[in-house]
């Protein structure tokens, strides 16, 4: 009988990677894919810790998973279990915890099962005493941890994500992993590691075959996209690579998902201006207009060097996508400066705003501190910025209206029956007037109604779109 697996996914685009080649492994080492947790035999759960709101819904997930599927084993994985593998470990039907640090052991494990309890490991595994010390560098607990250094990590893992956004049309390839910056608030570069990445030429094959086999939007991903290549020997700068794509693979558009403000350079935003291949859109995290929070959060940047970014941007692609993250009640930040980041982002051609509330995060220098904001304080922010996100969306959208934009169609939902998703290059999300079968190009006249952008069909793209 063929051994399934079926993993639970959260957190962001690079643990999607990391599941999307776990899989990839076990499918190769012939394993078969549940379609849902209840009937698998083994349950992978990739968790994330960036906020206390993840861990608890990790927490909940498993909790979930065993009651419904007692004779599962579950392996807990990903940040949280790099972070805090004790406190995954205690939960009923918990058999491994897997850092980080060991993901890419994970296939192993999940081979164990097959081999059955020969080794009278518990719950059908081998004995630990056969992993061996040079792959596993710790085992403790009554759910056996596997976890050690993680800035000892080199491996990259990653598969692209053919799931999620788009739902098998715009592949996200990771090419990036790990982070050398110390935001005082955010744990990520203690639960993966140094920045480390995939060689271009690696990187050049993966987007050629998605290109050959019909992918026509490839989106690049990674925890710090502008670090790309710093660690490679000889040294890649990230804008090498992305000409290096264009000029061999015939990706038709390739988007690339975060990038640090200050990593958007003139040159940059020239490669994106001179290519309509290049999805003119840019995400780059803000976290505060207040130079005084900014400092305290550890960033290098203050609110003026931002604003030239943009401005910068807008020089040269004037209907280009402008994302953002936020974070609302960092330690310390008054209403005042508060009111400064409202006045930053609502002065500036934002085209929409990923809030997220401040949570402490053990390890990190902002945990720490004594001058935390009260929770309604921080609720009450929160719900400012987004809706002042909200309105900016509006805006740009608004601004969209009457042009003719070329988009990816994706593929359809249940609910919108005689209309189909599609994208635009400037992330102009909305509904084509008609049917059309996913990951095709159509030329769409844009119009925006009250809960929704519409897209009418045109015969042609016209000059300058987009």
């Amino acid at each position: 009988m063929v051994t399934s697996f079926f993993i639970k996914q959260f957190g962001c685009r690079a643990t999607q990677a990391d599941a999307a080649a776990i899989e990839r492994q076990l499918r190769d080492r012939g394993f078969a894919a549940a379609s849902e947790a209840a009937c698998a035999d083994v349950v992978i759960v990739n968790t994330c810790t960036v906020t206390a709101a993840a861990d608890a819904q990790a927490r909940d997930a498993i909790r979930k998973l065993h009651t419904r599927n007692p004779a599962a084993r579950v392996i807990a994985t990903g940040c949280y279990a790099q972070r805090a593998p004790e406190e995954l470990a205690a939960l009923p039907g918990v058999a491994w915890v897997v850092g980080n640090s060991h993901k890419p052991e994970i296939p192993w494990l999940v081979d164990s099962i097959r081999r059955g309890p020969a080794g009278n490991g518990a719950n059908g595994f081998v004995p630990a005493s056969a992993l061996g010390d040079e792959n596993f560098s710790l085992l403790q607990g009554p759910a056996k941890i596997l976890s050690g250094n993680i800035f000892e990590q080199r491996v990259l893992l990653g598969a692209p994500v053919v799931g999620g956004e788009g739902n098998h049309t715009r592949p996200v390839v990771k090419i990036q992993d790990g982070c050398n910056s110390r935001c005082a608030y955010c744990v990520i570069p203690f639960v993966r590691g140094r920045s480390r990445s995939l060689p271009a030429e690696q990187v050049i094959e993966e987007i050629a075959r998605l290109s050959s086999v019909g992918y026509r939007e490839i989106v690049l991903s990674g925890i710090n996209l502008g670090t790309y290549g710093r660690d490679l020997s000889p040294r890649v700068e990230l804008i090498e690579l992305l000409g290096r794509i264009l000029d061999q693979t015939g990706v038709e558009r390739l988007r690339i998902s975060s990038i640090e403000p200050m990593d958007v350079t003139e040159e940059l935003i020239a490669l994106f201006a001179m290519s309509e291949r290049m999805a003119q859109h840019f995400h780059m995290p803000l976290q505060s207009g207040c130079d005084r929070v900014l400092a305290a959060m550890h960033r290098w940047y203050r609110a003026e060097h931002y604003e030239r970014r943009i401005e910068l941007i807008r020089e040269r692609l004037p209907d280009a996508a402008i994302g953002a993250d936020v974070i609302t009640g960092f330690p310390g930040e008054t209403d005042a400066e508060h009111g400064e980041t409202v006045a930053f982002v609502e002065r500036l051609p934002f085209s929409y705003l990923h809030v997220f509330s401040f949570s402490q995060r053990p390890g990190t220098r902002a945990a720490a501190l004594a001058n935390q904001v009260p929770a309604p304080v921080v609720k009450r922010r929160g719900r400012e910025l987004r809706a002042l996100g909200e309105k900016k969306r509006r805006e740009f959208r608004r601004s969209q209206g009457g042009r003719v934009l070329r988009v990816l169609t994706l593929r359809k939902t249940k609910d919108s029956p005689g209309t189909t998703p599609a994208l635009s290059s400037n992330y102009v999300q909305l509904q084509v007037q008609s049917e059309i079968p996913p990951n095709e190009w159509v030329s769409v006249r844009i119009s925006e109604r009250e809960d929704a952008v519409i897209g009418e069909m045109t015969p042609s793209v016209t000059a300058g779109a987009v």
